[in-house]
């Protein structure tokens, strides 16, 4: 059925002609059976034919239709007044003018609903009784005024669905800006995690390269451990980059990667930082609760900047003390050393500071770095709770302070 309404709807012409066959056919068996008044036959054959084609006209060329109608009206009103078949025409015509015609062409329809039997039954009053009159007069109109209706309840509902479309149109627009600003926030986001795991890991590779080349000739054994934790670290850095570019790829994929580090994973990050001669004291206080995802990942991509800034630019014999406190609002942090501090050179790029600062705004926290009082450089920040479960479903004991030695 489909297929049919489908070829229906593309041949219009064809449709309309058939369907207009039965007007003219009706019309013209009326003529020849002396139903339609005095006027000649030659001149109602042209009136019906006029009808007959205006039908036919009515959806591929409606101002030519309507014209047709009006015209051939206009003949029939100036010689007989006589209803015929073919007048479905006006019905019609009048519905199409409703639906898809002008504005200003559904006005003058709907005017003529009234005017035009008016004035029908004032050049042709009959010999009937004003009531008969007053009955077809009301008929009429209230006929032609059904077909009005109906068009512009058809024009209604197009416009309705019209404004449908464009919406859709206009909310799908949307959905594909939203998702490329998503995809923006998403490339940030990766080269900002990109960064921190080049920078500390491939940093700690070139300080146990560096090493080993001082000792492989001296001491074979502590290069090959210098070596051990190159490859340690470069397996390391390239499971949290495969993680990282999993993103890229489909949820079954990116199952099997490693998690996200978080503050658990502090520990093994100091062991990490220490293996390359920085000596470096963890200390956490307070009662330990289940963080969110973002807020655990912010807090160790801190700890590992610092550190990585510390390695770079404290100096030989700095020292660094890593602290994080869970608080009643937030988890805090400071990372300082006793190296250079603001005498320090810089790299000139400045990327992990920044990716420090965007991770906090975007939680909500405060973040402050700096020179500290009496030498050195400090990096503090907060991190709200932000998504944290109710306190009935964290972990609960007495406040606790660890410090694991430096080294």
């Amino acid at each position: 059925m489909q297929r049919i309404y489908a070829w229906l709807r593309a041949h219009p012409l064809l449709v309309d002609s058939v369907c207009a066959l039965p007007v003219f056919g009706l019309g013209v068996l009326q003529i020849f059976s002396d139903g339609a008044g005095d006027a000649p036959k030659g001149w109602w054959l042209l009136i019906v034919l006029m009808f007959g084609v205006a039908v036919a006209l009515h959806r591929v060329r409606p101002m030519t239709a309507t014209a047709l109608v009006v015209v051939a009206g206009l003949l029939q009103l100036v010689w007989d007044g006589t209803i015929t078949f073919a007048n479905y025409a006006m019905l019609v015509a009048l519905y199409t003018a409703a639906k898809s015609g002008p504005r200003w062409l559904s006005r003058a329809g709907l005017a003529m609903t009234l005017i035009g039997p008016s004035v029908l039954l004032a050049r042709f009053p009959g010999e009937t009784s004003w009531r008969t009159n007053l009955f077809a007069l009301c008929f009429t109109v209230v006929l032609l005024g059904i077909a009005w209706v109906l068009g512009d309840s058809m024009r209604t509902r197009r416009a309705f669905y019209a404004e449908l479309e464009e919406r859709a149109t206009r909310l799908e627009f949307e959905r594909d800006q939203q998702a490329q600003l998503a995809a923006a926030a998403e490339r940030a986001r990766i080269a900002r995690e990109l960064h921190d795991v080049v920078a500390h890991n491939v940093s700690v590779m070139v300080v146990q390269a560096d090493g080993a080349a001082y000792t492989i000739d001296a001491s074979p054994e502590r290069a090959r451990e210098a070596l051990g934790t190159i490859a340690a670290t470069g397996r390391e850095a390239l499971a949290e980059m495969r993680r990282l570019l999993g993103v890229l790829r489909s949820q079954t994929e990116t199952d099997a990667y490693v998690p996200q580090p978080g503050v658990d994973q502090l520990g093994e990050l100091v062991e990490q930082v220490r293996t390359t001669g920085l000596n470096v004291e963890l200390r956490i206080e307070g009662v330990p609760v289940e963080l969110p995802q973002s807020v655990a990942l912010t807090a160790y991509r801190i700890v590992q900047e610092a550190l990585t800034n510390t390695r770079k630019h404290a100096g030989p014999d700095a020292t660094a003390t890593v602290g994080v406190g869970y608080g009643e609002d937030g988890l805090k942090m400071e990372i300082s050393d006793d190296g250079r501090g603001a005498a320090a050179p810089g790299d000139g790029m400045g990327h992990g500071l920044v990716g420090m600062r965007e991770r906090v705004a975007m939680l909500g926290g405060r973040l402050r770095t700096g020179p500290s009082i009496g030498g050195g450089w400090s990096v503090s920040a907060m991190l709200p709770y932000a998504g944290r479960p109710d306190s009935s479903s964290l972990s609960t004991g007495t406040p606790r302070t660890t410090l694991q030695g430096a080294q």
